[in-house]
C-alpha cells in the first residue's frame, strides 16, 4: 500500500486524479446517502468531489492522502493534525474521513490504509489517533473497533449535527514495528 498527499497544482487538483478519487466516491454511494453530503448519492460528480476535497485542504493542518495498490486508487484517507476547532484542547490528530472503493471491500485495504495513517501519525511523534463515526454507520462503527479504537463519548459533527460516536486510539511506539 503507497500513501501519496493530494497537492493542488496551481490551486487546482489535476484532472485525471480527480476523476480517478470521483469514481471512488461514485462506488460509495451506500455511505453517502448515510452521511447526505451529497444531493444524489447515486450521482456524484466530478465537480461535487472537487468542492469537497477543496472544503477539506481548506483546513489548517489538512491532508488528503490517496491509497494505491498495484497502481490502482483504492482508497483514501483525509486527516488532520489537530482537532479543527482551535478551542479544543484535545491533543490528538484526527482521521476525517476514510474511503475504500466499494468494488474491492473486503480484501484488506481499509485495515492497511489505517494502519499506514497511523504509523504516519506515530512516526511525527504523536501518541494517538481520534475519529468520528456516523452511528447510522454500524459498519464502520464495527471496522474501528476492531482496528483498536475505543468509544470516548457520544456528540454531534461540527458541520450537519450529526449523531456521532467519537473514538480514539493510543498510539505507542512500537506498535507499527
Amino acid at each position: 500500500m503507497i500513501l501519496q498527499p493530494l497537492v493542488p497544482v496551481d490551486g487546482a487538483l489535476p484532472g485525471p486524479v480527480l476523476t480517478e478519487i470521483a469514481t471512488l466516491y461514485a462506488t460509495n454511494h451506500a455511505f453517502f446517502e448515510i452521511s447526505g453530503d451529497f444531493p444524489d448519492p447515486a450521482r456524484i460528480t466530478v465537480e461535487q468531489v472537487a468542492a469537497s476535497l477543496a472544503d477539506e485542504l481548506a483546513h489548517d493542518g489538512a491532508e488528503v492522502l490517496l491509497a494505491r495498490f498495484a497502481g490502482r486508487l483504492v482508497g483514501l484517507a483525509v486527516t488532520l493534525d489537530r482537532h479543527p476547532d482551535p478551542a479544543s484542547e484535545d491533543p490528538d490528530p484526527w482521521i476525517g474521513l476514510l474511503l475504500i472503493d466499494s468494488t474491492a471491500h473486503r480484501a484488506g485495504h481499509g485495515r492497511s490504509v489505517a494502519t499506514a495513517v497511523e504509523d504516519r501519525f506515530r512516526a511525527a511523534g504523536r501518541t494517538g489517533v481520534r475519529l468520528a463515526v456516523l452511528e447510522a454507520n454500524t459498519k464502520a462503527l464495527a471496522f474501528w473497533q476492531a482496528q483498536g479504537y475505543t468509544v470516548l463519548r457520544h456528540a454531534k459533527d461540527r458541520e450537519l449535527g450529526r449523531p456521532c460516536t467519537v473514538m480514539r486510539k493510543a498510539l505507542t511506539p512500537d506498535a507499527g514495528a
